[in-house]
């Protein structure tokens, strides 16, 4: 989550001779820029792009449509990328490194043309779009919350992620496995890749007592559950953007009932005699909200859930840990990490089943990551406590 000092601080800029400011707001953590000029309809897309390179925002004041339009011709003039060719990365993990560090670099430049709000979240431009609903459903449960009672400023990259978050959760995504949708908010990382869901669909259930989802999310894991028939799923979360979310979610399907959602970091108290979780699969940094249920620093989610798992199994129970490899790929985790961190954790593999990738990216010889994600697998692992952790 971003640090909620760095989202409430305030934009300052001189506009008309006078000094002027509005409350910052993003979901990156990232500081209000230093420098702001303000932009109109003349502002041509090569000069907008020089001065978001520079560091300078540019505060928009033309046509709500025309901003749009500049945005995408910034977007183009990223993608370009410099016309010396760099030399070949030497390793997996530098490449994907220097790909974390382009994109970074990329959504800095393109966040620095910025939107200006009056109060109740109306844009105070030509054109602009009713965007009240959008912006509400993403500080709902925020430090935030109150955003909408002053004037404030929000880049307009941002603000499309918003409005496309909002018809996400209006639509909701087709879940094969489940056969029913799911509505993901703001923040909350959408079930668009279904391998892993069909993993768990197929496996068969060692009790269908009482299961306990770790790290629920979007609800999506303990709704499956459920619709295979586990009576009773105790599903956590840390965020609670994601236990509303989830809550939201199992009332569509009418799974609520059996479903009990609780904010914690991991684990429930007590035993379960199956234990889900599908951590983050890449051990980096993150570097927007939505990116915590891809990217986890030093395998801190994977590793805690291994750690813990043991003492949270029933005999016989088993823990299904969800992961994809492509970490190894990337020389960022190898197989025999994770093999120790098993064995140290007093488990073993009692099986593990295996699906491809369907997504588009993996079948994109342009993609930067192509080599690491073609060869990826999603995985699921079967793990049962250690007959030597109980005989210790």
């Amino acid at each position: 989550m971003a640090d909620s000092a760095a989202r409430s601080s305030r934009l300052t800029w001189i506009e008309d001779g006078e000094a002027r400011s509005a409350r910052w707001r993003t979901e990156s953590g990232q500081a209000p820029p230093k420098r702001v000029v303000v932009a109109d309809d003349t502002m041509t897309a090569d000069a907008a792009w020089r001065l978001a390179c520079e560091g300078t925002a540019l505060l928009w004041r033309g046509d709500y449509h025309n901003a749009r339009q500049l945005l995408q011709a910034m977007g183009r003039r990223a993608d370009r990328g410099p016309r010396k060719r760099a030399r070949e990365p030497a390793a997996a993990a530098e490449a994907f490194h220097l790909h974390r560090m382009a994109q970074a670099q990329r959504a800095r430049a393109l966040g620095m043309l910025l939107i200006p709000f009056e109060g109740a979240a109306r844009i105070a431009l030509r054109r602009a779009p009713d965007v009240a609903e959008a912006v509400a459903e993403a500080i709902a449960g925020t430090p935030d919350a109150d955003l909408p009672a002053a004037p404030f400023v929000l880049s307009l990259r941002e603000l499309l992620g918003l409005i496309g978050a909002h018809e996400w959760r209006r639509k909701g995504v087709w879940v094969p496995a489940l056969e029913a949708r799911i509505h993901p908010w703001y923040g909350v990382f959408s079930p668009l890749r279904g391998e892993y869901l069909d993993l768990i669909a197929r496996v068969p259930l060692p009790s269908p007592r009482l299961a306990f989802d770790i790290g629920t999310g979007s609800g999506v894991i303990a709704a499956l559950l459920a619709r295979r028939g586990v009576a009773r799923v105790v599903a956590t979360d840390q965020d609670e953007r994601a236990l509303g979310c989830a809550r939201e979610n199992l009332g569509r399907l009418g799974l609520a009932g059996g479903v009990e959602l609780l904010r914690a970091d991991l684990f429930p108290p007590g035993r379960a005699p199956l234990v889900v979780c599908n951590p983050p699969w890449v051990p980096a940094k993150p570097g927007a909200v939505i990116e915590h249920a891809v990217y986890d620093p030093d395998s801190r989610m994977l590793r805690g859930f291994l750690a813990g798992l043991a003492a949270h199994l029933e005999a016989d129970g088993e823990g299904w840990l969800i992961l994809s490899d492509l970490a190894e790929h990337l020389g960022l985790r190898t197989r025999a990490e994770l093999l120790g961190w098993i064995e140290a954790a007093g488990l073993e593999v009692a099986g593990r089943e295996d699906i491809r990738p369907r997504h588009r990216k993996a079948a994109d010889a342009g993609d930067a990551l192509h080599a690491a994600r073609a060869a990826e697998v999603t995985s699921l692992w079967r793990l049962a406590v250690s007959p030597r952790a109980t005989s210790a």
